[in-house]
């Protein structure tokens, strides 16, 4: 017999694993064990912070908790603009039971339209604000209707005690307490104080967790600042010029009352005002205090700052004569006075007297050049912006060129035209000449109470030569005496101030308009117990008229509420 042979195949027996088989399975393991713990050590490790912040957000609303804004105060403690306690009132949509109910008892009592708040509370969300700073009087009243997934928070809101008065000059605050213009602006660091945080936290429904309302960082109260307004000038300042632009017929006006000797702006303002605790439904533009932020050409006034340089030069005195023909060539040309007249020979006295275009023109050519005369405007400061604490002061401008300056140019500077300043920058000047040739920073802020700080600002002395400030102001005194300025005298008072009347570029055209002018009259009371200067302008409006009298009427309040008494 032959060999017997087995039937089964080659190689292994069954259920026999290879070596190499159960190596790479030993491998595959190994690396699903260390993929697993790589991902939890990122979960538990690595993003556990990350996680943790994510759940605590899911569960948790945070809040702004406003800090009470400082009191802004006027010179004599008077409120300014404060804040009052106030009801911030917010909801989880996901626990309001009756959404239509709801928005109605909201549009009851706190106003606004049921629509709105409908579609607020069916947000899907946990928080939305339903009306920040409400009165308090009215979220309790809506407090009181047992509401579910309504809340209230305890907060502040802005108010001004004297409405419209100084309201450019205080500005206003947003929703969120930050200031927008004005002071509450410039002053925002000091006043706005440091806001907190409040926590909500919430279960996984959404529904507040008893006890779960936690301040995590309570808010930091803001400091108060007392400034140089009165608000009671202020007031009679604003009534007075607001007529005096509808009498004059005007489109609008601007006027600035401040004591030379230390640059408290005791009144401020232009037309049209400005509602700080209404801005969306005042004027656009009336939140600018224009007699800061707006440079214009000031025509006539500007003549003071001509003569004042040559006086300073030693190379005129109010005798000294200029011979002023009807009319005077200049390129394509010719300058005349506001006043018909045939040629003449004026003493300097008498150009300021009728504010002779021409007049003042050839002294300037004839005794003190023109490259002189942009050193010293560039000197008096009337190039840069006078410093005052406001945001937005606009700078004067007068072209360095000299040697490119056309002869109309240089004529027209002379007397106002081409050359353009702020009411302010003027206002500035002529207190140095009440002042032995020191300007002094025109400012607003006087103090900050809590501090006790009380605040010091720069003078600077701009009339080097004290020769020249006597028969500047002598001059000026005939300009209400016998000129152009007879409505400004006060009597009892001496008073010397200029009359301005000047022209303007019409932005339809881009030229000069035509039968309209803008009118300003700056004075000051010299040798006064108070050396107070006045400036008021009014805008577009026919030249026959002038606002010396408006002027008058603002000083002589002023006279009266400080009693200012004449020295000698």
């Amino acid at each position: 017999m032959g060999e017997q042979r087995s039937s089964s195949p080659r190689g292994k027996a069954p259920g026999r694993f290879r070596p190499d088989r159960l190596q790479g399975l030993m491998i595959l393991f190994v690396f699903l064990s260390a993929l697993f713990f790589c991902r939890l050590v990122q979960v538990q490790i690595v993003k556990a912070p990350e996680y943790r912040e994510e759940a605590a957000l899911s569960r948790t609303a945070d809040i702004d908790l406003p800090a009470r804004r400082g009191t802004i105060y006027d010179r004599n403690g008077n409120m300014l603009a404060t804040s009052v306690d106030a009801t911030t009132v917010y909801a989880n949509p996901k626990e309001v039971k009756d959404v239509a109910r709801a928005a109605s008892a909201l549009a009851d009592t706190l106003g606004g339209d049921i629509a709105s708040y409908e579609e607020l509370l069916r947000k899907d969300t946990t928080f939305v604000y339903l009306k920040r700073k409400a009165d308090t009087e009215d979220a309790a009243a809506l407090e009181e209707k047992g509401l579910s997934g309504i809340y209230f928070i305890d907060d502040a809101k802005r108010v001004y005690p004297y409405g419209k008065v100084a309201g450019q000059v205080l500005g206003f605050v947003n929703v969120d307490g930050e200031g927008v213009s004005g002071l509450e602006l410039y002053y925002d660091d000091i006043l706005k104080g440091t806001p907190g945080r409040l926590v909500v936290q919430r279960g996984a429904s959404g529904m507040p967790i008893p006890g779960g309302t936690e301040i995590d960082e309570p808010a930091q109260d803001g400091q108060d600042i007392v400034i140089s307004i009165d608000v009671d000038m202020q007031a009679y300042l604003e009534d007075r010029l607001a007529q005096g632009v509808h009498e004059i017929g005007g489109d609008d006006g601007g006027a600035v009352l401040m004591d030379a000797s230390t640059g408290d702006v005791l009144a401020i303002a232009s037309t049209p005002y400005f509602d700080p605790a209404d801005p969306s439904n005042s004027e656009v533009g009336s939140d600018s205090l224009k007699p800061v932020t707006q440079a214009y050409e000031p025509g006539s006034i500007f003549k003071t700052v001509s003569m004042t340089a040559m006086l300073e030069a030693g190379s005129v005195s109010p005798d000294t004569t200029v011979f002023a023909p009807a009319g005077l060539a200049a390129d394509e040309y010719v300058i005349t006075d506001a006043h018909e007249r045939g040629d003449m020979t004026m003493t300097a006295r008498y150009v300021m007297q009728d504010s002779s275009n021409v007049g003042i023109s050839l002294m300037v050519q004839d005794h003190l050049g023109f490259r002189p005369l942009y050193d010293k405007v560039v000197s008096y400061g009337l190039n840069d912006a006078t410093g005052i604490d406001y945001p937005g002061e606009a700078s004067g401008y007068l072209a360095p060129n000299v040697e490119t300056w056309s002869q109309i140019l240089k004529y027209n500077v002379t007397f106002g035209q081409g050359i353009s300043v702020t009411p302010l920058q003027m206002t500035r000047f002529y207190g140095a000449l009440i002042n032995g040739g020191v300007a002094v920073t025109p400012h607003l802020l006087l103090s900050k109470p809590q501090t006790g700080e009380t605040m010091e600002y720069e003078s600077e002395k701009i009339i080097e030569n004290d020769a020249a400030i006597e028969p500047m102001v002598s001059m000026l005194e005939t300009v209400v005496e016998e000129g152009t300025g007879r409505d400004a005298a006060i009597e009892g008072y001496r008073v010397a101030g200029k009359t301005g009347t000047a022209e303007y570029v019409d932005e339809d055209t881009g030229l000069y308009a035509k039968n309209s002018y803008n009118l300003d009259f700056v004075g000051v009371l010299p040798d006064a117990t108070v050396p107070l200067v006045c400036f008021v302008g009014v805008n577009e409006v026919p030249y026959e008229r002038n606002t010396a009298t408006v002027f008058k009427d603002i000083m002589t309040e002023a006279i009266n509420r400080y009693r200012v008494v004449q020295n000698g």
